[in-house]
C-alpha cells in the first residue's frame, strides 16, 4: 500500500497455523461468561424467547463484526490488534486510548476477573471432593489467582508456538466440557433412573411476553452487556495477526470458523440451563456458577464437581490466551514510542515480549488483590465538595459483574471504532482493498449494521441505573488518558 505505514524494525515470527489461530479466537472467548451469565440474563429478561435471543444477538454482532474485521485484519496484520487497526485508520491519539484503556482496564480486569474464577473454581472443586465447607481462605484464594497468572505469564514467554499449543489442548477440553454440559440432560434421561431434578420442557416456562408493551427494553440492553462479556475476546486474533502464518487465508478461517462454533456451543448450553433450572430458581443461582447449579440437580455432588471443573478448566484456557495476546499490546505502542521502549524487546532465544508479558501480569495481579479488598473493606464516601462518591461496590451487584461491565464500556466503544475503520481503510486504499483474497461480504451493510447495534448498546449503558456508574467512570478514564497523551506522547513522533 502505497501511504500505509512502514514495516516495523522489530516484528515476531509468524508461528501460528490455522488451528493455533482458531484456538486463540475461540480458546480466549470461552471463558467464565457461558458458565455464570445465564443468571444475569434470567434477572433481567422473564421469559425463555427473549432470554436466547439475547444470546442469538450477541452472536451475530460477534458475526457481523468477523466478518468485517476480518478484511481489516487482513490489510494490517500487525502486533497490537486493535491498536494497530485504530491507527491506521484514525491515527496515534485515538490508537493511544485504546491501548490505555485496554492496558489499565480492559485486558487487565478480564485477567483478574478470570484468574479469580479459576481459584474460586478450584476451591469448589476441592470442597466437594473433600466434604468440606473450605479448603481455602479467602485470601489464599486470591493468592492462588495471583500465582496462576504468574506461571501463566512465564509459560507464554516461552514463545507463542508453546502458548499457542497449550492454548490448543486447552480449547479441546473446555469446548468438550461444553458439549457435555449440552448432551447431559439427555443422558440423564437415558440413563439415570428417577434423577432429583430431571430436565423438563416445563421448566422453560413462558416463552414469550403475554404483552409486548411492557416489554423492558432497557433491561434487554443490559442483559446483552452481560451477553456480550460471554463473546468478549473473539477479536483476539488481531493482537497475533503478526504471528500467524499465510494471515490472508488464515486469520478470516479463525475468525469466522471460531464465531460460528461459539454462537453454537452457547445456544446449546443454554438450552439445556433452562431444561433443569427454571428461570425464577435461576435467578437466584448466586453463590456459584449455574454450570455447577446444574450439573448438580442432575448428578448430585459428582454432578457439582463435573460443572466447577469445567467452569475451572475454561477460564483456565481463557487466561492463558489473554496472556498470549494482551502483551502485544504493549509491544506495538512501545515499538511506536507510545509506551516505555523497554516492552518493545524480544528475547533472542523465544522472540517474545517478556517485560511486556510480565508487565501485564504484574498490574492484573494487582487488581486481583484490590478487587480482594473491595469485597472484603467497605471504604468510607469520598467527599466531593458539597457531594460524595462511593467507591464501594453496588450492593447486590457482584464484583464479578462491576468489573466485567467496567471492561465491556471501553471495549465497546474502541472495537465499534475499529469496525468503522473499515469504511475509511476502503476509501483511503481503493486498490488494494479490491486486490484482497478476503473482503467483508454484504459491505457497507454488514460493518454498518454492527455499528448502528452497538451505538445503541453504549447509549443503553448510560440509561441503565445497573451501568450507568461503569459507563461515567469509563468516559473520565478515556479524559485521563487523552490527558496524559497530550502532556506525555503528543510531540514524540
Amino acid at each position: 500500500m502505497t501511504d500505509s505505514p512502514p514495516p516495523p524494525a522489530t516484528t515476531l515470527p509468524r508461528t501460528l497455523g490455522p488451528w493455533m489461530a482458531g484456538a486463540i479466537v475461540v480458546g480466549t472467548v470461552i471463558g467464565s461468561g457461558v458458565f455464570k451469565k445465564a443468571q444475569n440474563v434470567s434477572e433481567r429478561v422473564p421469559e425463555f424467547g427473549p432470554a436466547l435471543a439475547v444470546w442469538v444477538l450477541g452472536g451475530l454482532l460477534a458475526l457481523l463484526g468477523a466478518l468485517a474485521l476480518a478484511e481489516v485484519a487482513v490489510m494490517f496484520p500487525r502486533a497490537g490488534g486493535n491498536y494497530a487497526f485504530l491507527k491506521v485508520g484514525y491515527g496515534r491519539f485515538i490508537a493511544f486510548l485504546w491501548g490505555w484503556v485496554e492496558f489499565w482496564i480492559i485486558r487487565s480486569a478480564s485477567i483478574a476477573a478470570l484468574a479469580t474464577m479459576f481459584a474460586e473454581g478450584l476451591h469448589d472443586v476441592l470442597r466437594q471432593s473433600l466434604g468440606e465447607p473450605e479448603v481455602f481462605t479467602f485470601w489464599q484464594r486470591q493468592s492462588l489467582a495471583a500465582g496462576t497468572i504468574a506461571v501463566l505469564a512465564a509459560v507464554n514467554c516461552l514463545g507463542a508456538r508453546v502458548g499457542g499449543g497449550l492454548q490448543i489442548v486447552i480449547t479441546s477440553v473446555k469446548v468438550g466440557s461444553i458439549l457435555g454440559i449440552i448432551a447431559l440432560p439427555w443422558l440423564v434421561l437415558a440413563f439415570v433412573e428417577a434423577p432429583p431434578h430431571p430436565p423438563r420442557l416445563s421448566n422453560l416456562g413462558a416463552i414469550w411476553p403475554a404483552d409486548w408493551r411492557a416489554f423492558d427494553l432497557n433491561k434487554f440492553g443490559a442483559a446483552l452487556v452481560g451477553v456480550l462479556w460471554a463473546y468478549h475476546g473473539w477479536m483476539n486474533i488481531g493482537p497475533v495477526a503478526e504471528e500467524v502464518r499465510n494471515p490472508q487465508r488464515n486469520i478470516p478461517l479463525a475468525l469466522l470458523g471460531g464465531v460460528t462454533l461459539l454462537i453454537v456451543i452457547y445456544l446449546g448450553a443454554n438450552v439445556s440451563y433452562y431444561l433443569v433450572i427454571p428461570r425464577d430458581e435461576m435467578k437466584e443461582v448466586r453463590a456459584t456458577a449455574v454450570s455447577t447449579e446444574f450439573a448438580f440437580r442432575l448428578l448430585g455432588p459428582a454432578g457439582a464437581i463435573f460443572g466447577s471443573g469445567a467452569l475451572m478448566m475454561s477460564v483456565f484456557g481463557s487466561l492463558n490466551g489473554n496472556l498470549l495476546v494482551g502483551p502485544r499490546l504493549l509491544f506495538a505502542m512501545a515499538r511506536d514510542r507510545l509506551a516505555p521502549e523497554s516492552l518493545a524487546r524480544v528475547t533472542a532465544r523465544t522472540r517474545t515480549p517478556v517485560l511486556a508479558t510480565a508487565v501485564l501480569a504484574a498490574w492484573s495481579a494487582v487488581i486481583v488483590a484490590v478487587g480482594g479488598a473491595l469485597t472484603v473493606y467497605r471504604l468510607p464516601p469520598l467527599e466531593m465538595g458539597t457531594a460524595s462518591l462511593d467507591l464501594n461496590v453496588p450492593a447486590g451487584k457482584p464484583l464479578f459483574d462491576v468489573v466485567t461491565d467496567f471492561a465491556m464500556f471501553g471495549a465497546v466503544t474502541f472495537e465499534t471504532l475499529v469496525i468503522a475503520a473499515l469504511f475509511i481503510l476502503r476509501q483511503r486504499y481503493p486498490a488494494e482493498s479490491r486486490a484482497l483474497p478476503y473482503r467483508c461480504p454484504g459491505y457497507p451493510v454488514v460493518p454498518a449494521l454492527y455499528v448502528v447495534i452497538m451505538a445503541c448498546v453504549l447509549r443503553n449503558m448510560f440509561m441503565s441505573p445497573d451501568q450507568r456508574t461503569e459507563a461515567l467512570v469509563g468516559v473520565a478514564f478515556i479524559l485521563v488518558g487523552a490527558a496524559v497523551y497530550a502532556v506525555v506522547f503528543a510531540r514524540r513522533a
